[in-house]
């Protein structure tokens, strides 16, 4: 392929650098709010409380909010949307300065980041496919250098940031991820505007809604694509939920200690990020996806046994590239091969049944560690994981990939250089 098709848009630079700034912030709260909620309760469910009213507005409006999104102009829904989360964190920002924070207040501000997460996120996965023409090669390079800054940002610069900040002052992290915000929505302000896709003018919004959901749960690659992140979450928010306790408690970490546990984390996620291309290549992007799947469950299988510190950080690291990996190849091919006018929708589809799985991961994660013991929650995650790769694995295999991708592109089409490109690459696999 020619060094010009490969090259990324002017605009993706202004898009890559708004989320990278945003991404900082998200890693400082990310260390700093688990912390923060530590020094108002220390019951575990009440720490899933907060966990879970995040994860809720994807429940009760994440396929409505994907049809509005394919009727809404995408960069603006980003831009508004970031600026709105901007002022809406100065409200615990300011109840901390006060000392009258509480656990339902945050609870009620991350319900509110997540509805605002929602727009976000479908509107930004929307977006890119058509700043990059559906080209399946540039989606994959522009996935990988997204997720390679998000995860230096929210888990290697972002969590020692957050815990520091935490001891200026129990707003300050809040205020920092603010700040955030407000130049992400900058920044998005001004990418470039793309076309918005055609949508039947008398359609109502809720049929419009359950046709995205259709096209998902019709097509068996998207589907597994999609029920891969969905048992992801009951385990990865299980842990979530009881890590800060779990590394307190059984592991001996102090703040500043749990904030590098999880750079350790966003270490293994950038070498994951990084090597996600080749890996699709050598192996073909089924099964890579299937590896990596394993590699997850497997790293926290030895999370759960740590005896100290380094291990768990080894542990974390492994389980990140995993996941590294797999948040660039499973986004590039779902984008590749959806068509534009159902982008917003099937893409709030799949990820609403990732985030309608996370309550359950959350207050799994709270009564089984008030249950049994913190561990538990650490060795039924990996269960789960290891379970939803055996049964996933036929579902995005190479085979069903590459006709997706043919499918995607047919003869003469425009895309179709790119996607031959593509079942090339994975074409060794299937030998």
């Amino acid at each position: 392929m020619s060094a010009d098709t490969r090259k990324l848009p002017t605009g993706f630079g202004r898009l890559w650098s708004a989320q990278t700034i945003s991404s900082l912030g998200d890693g400082v709260t990310h260390a700093a709010l688990p912390l923060l909620a530590l020094t108002l309760t220390r019951d575990p469910m009440a720490l899933a409380v907060v966990t879970a009213a995040g994860t809720l507005p994807w429940l009760l409006f994440g396929v409505l909010g994907g049809a509005l999104v394919d009727r809404w102009d995408r960069r603006h829904t980003m831009w508004v949307t970031d600026a709105v989360r901007a002022l809406l964190l100065a409200i615990p920002a300011a109840a901390a300065a006060l000392d009258v924070l509480s656990i339902p207040l945050l609870a009620v501000v991350a319900f509110l980041l997540g509805v605002g997460g929602l727009f976000f996120d479908t509107a930004a996965t929307a977006y890119l496919p058509d700043l990059l023409d559906r080209k399946p090669v540039l989606l994959e390079r522009a996935n990988s250098r997204l997720r390679g800054a998000q995860t230096a940002m929210s888990g290697f610069v972002g969590p020692p940031a957050g815990s520091a900040l935490l001891a200026l002052g129990r707003a300050v992290p809040l205020l920092a991820d603010a700040v955030s915000f407000a130049l992400s929505a900058l920044l998005v302000r001004s990418l470039p505007a793309v076309p918005r896709p055609a949508t039947p003018a008398r359609e109502s919004l809720l049929r419009q809604a359950r046709a995205g959901a259709s096209y998902v749960f019709r097509d068996r690659v998207l589907l597994g694509l999609a029920l891969r992140p969905a048992v992801g979450n009951i385990a990865f928010v299980a842990i979530e939920t009881v890590l800060a306790l779990f590394a307190h408690d059984r592991l001996g970490i102090d703040t500043y200690g749990f904030g590098l546990l999880l750079t350790a984390e966003a270490t293994g996620g950038l070498l994951g990020a990084g090597i996600a291309s080749t890996l699709g290549r050598r192996l073909g992007t089924g099964t890579a996806l299937t590896v990596t799947a394993a590699v997850e469950g497997l790293a926290i299988l030895g999370l759960a046994a740590a005896p100290n510190p380094y291990v768990a950080g080894l542990a974390l690291a492994v389980c990140g590239a995993g996941m590294g990996a797999t948040m660039v190849l499973a986004p590039s091919l779902r984008q590749a091969i959806v068509p534009a006018h159902l982008m917003g929708r099937v893409a709030s589809t799949s990820r609403m049944l990732a985030m309608c799985a996370a309550p359950l991961g959350a207050f799994l994660g709270g009564w089984l560690a008030s249950a049994f013991d913190v561990r538990t929650p650490l060795y039924t995650a990996a269960g789960l994981l290891l379970t939803m790769t055996a049964v996933t694995a036929s579902m995005t295999s190479n085979r069903r990939v590459e006709a997706a991708l043919r499918a995607a592109s047919p003869d003469g089409g425009p895309d179709q250089p790119e996607a031959e490109d593509r079942v090339r690459e994975v074409a060794p696999a299937l030998a």
